[in-house]
């Protein structure tokens, strides 16, 4: 009795596990499908699903009048850099406060956190007359440190939740045999993070791959990333249904492949200090 009610657990489980899976995929599967209609089709009631005439015409236009590969270029280079940064500048961070704690230093992780609750447009003006004086408006340095900035709040968190698990007494051992601080990090701390520095660099990767608002905004031509791109397919005529959906699929397709190789190195992170 006890194994079947066991087993008709685990499948209510699994058919809701699969239902959420399906409808989280489906907006996906949708622009795929709209990626490949003609602008009636696309905006056709009832709408086609399968039965429809395919076309390359989206995706060979969007690359013809956008140029994808430099989009494609900022985007890498913009989310690397930004991801690259923050970890130099929060790998000390996290380390300072995981293992020299001081009374307040919940009060300044608590801080940071808090600032992801600003809503970006109220610093919009300010961030904008900085760009706009120094000569960072439509750069890709600029872009690298918004995301940054704006990133470093989780990254120091993730870095310190996974340090915590890390015990101390292999960093004091390491600083007895003469390792200064910089080896420390560098030779005994990050080796053993690894998991949790990885999963973290993934995870940045893909928040500065996908952000919209500040690539939108501070850019124009010469360092617009991809998503910067999908905004030009919005006129005041309206939108382009299909060519934006081959735009969006261009844009979101490396990060998906990056997603789906790397899915087991990011749930190991995301779990690292789980189970002692």
């Amino acid at each position: 009795m006890a194994r079947t009610v066991t087993t008709n657990r685990k499948l209510v489980f699994t058919v809701i596990g699969w239902a959420i899976g399906l409808t989280l995929f489906f907006p996906i599967l949708w622009t795929f499908l709209t990626s490949f209609k003609t602008e009636g089709e696309a905006i056709a009631t009832p709408p086609s699903f399968l039965f429809f005439d395919w076309t390359l015409e989206n995706y060979l236009t969007v690359n013809d009048r956008s140029d994808y590969f430099r989009h494609a270029i900022n985007s890498v280079v913009i989310s690397l850099g930004s991801t690259a940064l923050g970890l130099l500048v929060a790998i000390p961070a996290a380390w300072s406060m995981a293992f020299t704690p001081t009374k307040r230093t919940k009060d300044i992780l608590m801080w940071m956190l808090s600032t992801k609750m600003l809503p970006a447009v109220g610093v919009l003006v300010p961030i904008t007359l900085i760009f706009r004086d120094t000569g960072l408006m439509d750069t890709r340095t600029g872009l690298v440190i918004v995301l940054m900035l704006m990133n470093l709040p989780i990254i120091v968190w993730m870095l310190f939740t996974y340090f915590k698990e890390i015990p101390g007494e292999i960093l004091e051992a390491a600083r007895m045999d003469g390792a200064t601080l910089g080896k420390e990090i560098i030779y005994v701390l990050a080796p053993m993070a690894v998991p949790g520095i990885a999963s973290t660099l993934l995870l940045n990767i893909i928040l500065a791959w996908n952000e919209a608002f500040w690539t939108v905004l501070l850019t124009t031509n010469n360092a617009a990333p991809l998503t910067a791109m999908i905004a030009q397919y919005s006129s005041p005529e309206g939108l382009f249904w299909s060519k934006l959906s081959a735009a969006s699929m261009l844009a979101i397709a490396p990060i998906l492949v990056m997603g789906w190789f790397s899915q087991k190195q990011l749930v190991r992170g995301l779990t690292f200090g789980a189970v002692k």
